[in-house]
């Protein structure tokens, strides 16, 4: 199945008909505990010498079946359900940090990752450089003798910017640094950071992934050594497990995710060129325009360049305002939704960080994040213009 079509793949990923009797929809176990038949084997099981079930916060049937999907749909390994993107976030980096060792991540990204990244370096004394991760040397010229992680986000929320994943991965490769790619963005229908030579991958299941804007998971797929450290160590004592309901859920999406990543791609790219042409806008951040900065390299790494953007319409009142008129669109958090989504980034979601970091970040006051959804993108365009214009006419 390897061979076929992402299209394919994902209509079939983490399939066992066998193991659940047939059943075309893999069933959900619900079971938090699992009865042994055998002694030696359930002494096994649980003392993980062999595979098997024992107890719900370290695995279920349902749960492995999605693991199984997005590591075959990732390209990867081995893979790693979890309760939310950020619980994924943080296995992967306490599997690979530990007091003392140095980070590099980009100056821009989700600002609860940059917080976090922050929270455990003041917590535990791990050090953080941020740099400007569209420039790939940035982060060799950053690295120290204790840098154990290169974080990398691309497309970066909200500025959309693109890291090179394959130089990044191969300066970390030859300094023995692990890289860590947010593929959330981009999903991996448009960009597999693991064949670009990253060594793990992060998915805030939320999002594209799950697709209806009703679960919240996350995962992380990779190396299997990466991966089962995280498993064993992180996933297993912090708790933050998936419920085999939401599991269920995310592989239900992953189905039509080519379908709708090709409505949200074609989406996004006709709503940036239109909003490119309004005088009201002062600038649009998407990399499928030829003017973005990382165009050429998304368009070399990147199948589709992802149903996300970014507009500056100048001032924090003109965003609100904005965001209070809209009727098809919807003015709310989150992102990879059926819907289209937007909100005024300096007034929300980076709204923990000073003006001053913001600024560094290239988050500007008026600036918008829109999560452009599958809807006719006339209605979208047109009910953007009418928020955009109704104060100005």
């Amino acid at each position: 199945m390897k061979e076929d079509s992402f299209e394919t793949l994902a209509v079939h990923a983490g399939e066992d008909r066998e193991a659940h009797f047939g059943a075309l929809s893999v069933p959900i176990y619900p079971a938090s505990v699992f009865a042994f038949t055998d002694p030696d084997e359930g002494i096994a099981i649980h003392n993980d010498e062999m595979p098997g079930y024992y107890y719900g916060r370290l695995g279920n049937p349902t749960q492995t079946a999605l693991e199984q999907a997005m590591a075959e749909i990732e390209g990867g390994e081995a893979a790693l359900a979890l309760a939310s993107g950020m619980a994924a976030i943080s296995a992967a980096a306490f599997s690979l940090l530990k007091s003392g060792d140095h980070v590099v991540a980009p100056e821009s990204m989700y600002s609860t990752t940059t917080n976090f990244l922050r929270y455990i370096g003041g917590q535990f004394g791990i050090k953080i450089s941020f740099v400007d991760a569209a420039n790939a040397e940035a982060y060799a010229a950053a690295i120290r003798p204790n840098t154990r992680m290169f974080w990398v986000e691309s497309p970066s929320n909200p500025l959309v910017r693109i890291t090179d994943i394959a130089e990044v991965s191969s300066i970390g490769r030859a300094a023995g640094i692990a890289t860590v790619v947010d593929n959330t963005f981009a999903t991996p229908y448009n960009q597999r950071p693991l064949s670009l030579g990253a060594d793990l991958v992060i998915h805030s299941a939320t999002k594209y992934l799950g697709g209806h804007s009703d679960l919240t998971a996350g995962i992380i797929v990779g190396r299997t050594e990466l991966v089962e450290a995280a498993r064993k160590g992180p996933a297993k004592f912090y708790g933050g497990n998936i419920a085999p309901q939401v599991a269920w859920l995310v592989l239900r999406g992953i189905k039509t995710l080519a379908l709708r990543m090709e409505r949200h791609n074609e989406n996004a790219m006709r709503l940036a060129e239109y909003l490119s042409e309004l005088a009201a806008v002062k600038a649009v951040h998407y990399p499928g325009l030829a003017d973005h900065p990382g165009h050429e390299t998304a368009a070399r790494q990147m199948r589709g360049f992802g149903g996300m953007l970014a507009a500056d319409v100048r001032t924090a009142d003109a965003a609100k305002s904005l965001v209070g008129k809209l009727r098809v669109c919807t003015f709310a958090t989150s992102l990879g939704g059926v819907e289209t989504l937007i909100q005024p980034v300096a007034l929300m979601t980076h709204s923990t960080l000073t003006p001053e970091e913001r600024s560094q970040a290239g988050v500007s006051e008026g600036l918008l994040r829109v999560s452009v959804g599958i809807e006719n993108i006339d209605d979208i365009c047109k009910d953007i213009y009418r928020a955009l214009m109704e104060d100005r006419t």
